[in-house]
């Protein structure tokens, strides 16, 4: 069967010369007659593995030496509790409202202290970022915690918010996609099943003054320093999901890194954005200043429309467009493994599309 586009925000697609050699080396990886499944995680051949990966990952976001990088499990959201969990000194956070995720971050965080929504656009239905000017931060604050990039309502930060708490930002679904200057943040985390790898997976990029802070009854799986003091590995760790990561990362740096990929991401996202901004049919549902690069969403404003557009799509091998239930219409995650082509091949069966139904 030959491969569809897949347009799914996660897990999505992964580039396809990942598969190919994770597919080659799935039966024995290298000289060592086994496959990385069967490895040992405290083995040297499979830390060399883990180490590649750690390295990689610090070359494409030029991370500074002050920071550390861990590969842990549980996704993006375990990582809602264990940010108040790491940080919450003063038991008192500031967290900005732009999302779904951003949302339930911020009501997790209020099961161990005090926790200050500083702006929201969920009374607008997520379509913008709220204004980061008017911002009145909490004196004293642990942190902040923004979500950089709204998977669900397609939206993105297009600057960030100066306040004297150290940053922390769930930049799942657009990590390495756009440069990102990680001295300006305390805490970066991401799921790896948008842009990184297998679900399951958790990158967490630490200002390493900020570990060694947790709370007493923080589980030992989710306290940062243990994780720092153990090489992410106190217990087994997603061997499987860091090795197919690092291979990410080697094919990032094949396409010229993340500064090459932003140019192609731009390119893609305008590609779409251009059509549906010029649609007698479709329209975009995210403000025009704020419009994801990662994730477009739009609507014919036809329910009925929109369920035939996502099922004809579909029978030309354009799957996974159907939009979150809180929004409807449709959504196209164009990841970093999402190729041009995916892109200009949904924009001609949109025109098509068009023609037939506007």
């Amino acid at each position: 069967m030959d491969r569809v586009y897949n347009f799914s925000p996660g897990p999505s697609q992964l580039a396809l010369p990942v598969l190919e050699k994770a597919q080659k080396e799935l039966l024995a990886y290298g000289s060592t007659g086994m496959s990385v499944m069967e490895m040992s995680h405290r083995s040297k051949m499979y830390t060399d593995i883990y180490d590649r990966a750690v390295a990689d990952l610090k070359d494409l976001m030029a991370i500074p030496e002050d920071y550390e990088v861990l590969f842990l499990q549980g996704g993006a959201t375990l990582e809602f509790s264990a940010v108040p969990l790491n940080l919450m000194v003063n038991k008192k956070a500031d967290y900005i409202d732009s999302g779904n995720f951003a949302h339930l971050a911020a009501e997790e965080g209020k099961r161990y202290g005090t926790v200050n929504v500083v702006a929201s656009s969920r009374e607008d239905n997520y379509t913008y970022i709220p204004d980061l000017k008017s911002i009145t931060f909490t004196p004293g604050a642990d942190y902040l915690h923004i979500t950089q990039n709204n998977t669900i309502y397609g939206t993105r930060y297009v600057e960030l918010p100066e306040s004297d708490a150290p940053l922390v930002c769930d930049a799942s679904s657009m990590i390495l996609s756009e440069t990102m200057d990680v001295s300006k943040y305390g805490v970066i985390y991401a799921g790896a099943q948008k842009n990184i790898g297998p679900s399951g997976l958790c990158v967490l990029i630490l200002r390493k003054d900020l570990a060694g802070h947790a709370m007493n009854i923080c589980p030992k799986l989710m306290n940062w320093q243990v994780q720092v003091e153990k090489g992410s590995m106190y217990n087994t760790p997603n061997t499987w999901g860091i090795y197919v990561a690092g291979l990410t990362f080697q094919w990032l740096k094949e396409m010229g890194g993340v500064a090459a990929m932003e140019k192609i991401n731009i390119e893609k996202a305008a590609l779409l954005y251009d059509f549906l901004d010029n649609s007698k049919l479709f329209k975009p549902t995210a403000q025009k200043k704020y419009r994801s690069r990662m994730n477009v969403t739009f609507v014919t404003g036809d329910a009925d429309k929109d369920a035939a557009f996502v099922k004809a799509a579909a029978a030309e091998g354009l799957v996974n467009l159907k939009g979150h239930r809180t929004v409807g219409g449709m959504r196209a995650s164009i990841y970093n493994a999402m190729s041009i082509e995916g892109v200009q091949k949904l924009v001609a069966f949109m025109k098509e599309f068009e023609a037939k139904n506007a």
